[in-house]
């Protein structure tokens, strides 16, 4: 009798559909709002917590992080609010890409 060694294959990589449709430009501006407003959220906390443990702690590279999202959420807004004046809805298809990190 032969015995065969199974070899289980690790997912490297998982795809999660968090955004998908046809929406108004009202409805498009609260879903990008509101996913970008979340990550900022999180980088805030990241960095209270840092800050909670050490005063004078270097947090730059999360300040930086919240700059960029702030000037994303900027540039999305100009962006709906043209299709908004131009009577246009708008399509979403925002895919979160997971990853293993080595």
């Amino acid at each position: 009798m032969e015995t065969k060694e199974l070899v289980k294959t690790a997912k490297t990589t998982q795809k999660i559909q968090l955004v998908k449709g046809d929406f108004t430009p009202s409805e498009a501006s609260d879903v990008v709002t509101a996913l970008i407003d979340q990550k900022i959220n999180f980088h805030k906390i990241q960095r209270l917590q840092l800050w909670e443990g050490n005063h004078k702690c270097e947090t730059d590279q999360l300040d930086g992080r919240i700059k960029e999202l702030e000037e994303e959420k900027r540039m999305a807004k100009e962006y709906i609010d043209a299709a908004r004046s131009g009577g246009q809805r708008l399509k979403i298809n925002g895919i979160l890409e997971i990853t293993v990190s080595e």
